[in-house]
């Protein structure tokens, strides 16, 4: 139990740059599902992006 305060802030630095990776990839996909040119590209990301945020197509 010695040991966890010295790698608290570790842990912490690591989720929040996990997480923020994740919202700049969900950002990425989502910009690419609303401006990509063609709709197949555009069909592909709404999918992914559907499956990354854990989302049933309706």
């Amino acid at each position: 139990m010695s040991q966890l305060p010295e790698l608290l802030p570790y842990t912490l630095f690591l989720s929040g740059t996990a997480g923020l990776l994740y919202v700049v990839a969900l950002l990425a996909v989502a910009l690419v599902s609303v401006f990509a040119s063609a709709q197949d590209r555009r069909k592909d990301a709404r999918t992914t992006l559907s499956i990354l945020v854990h989302r049933r197509p309706r």
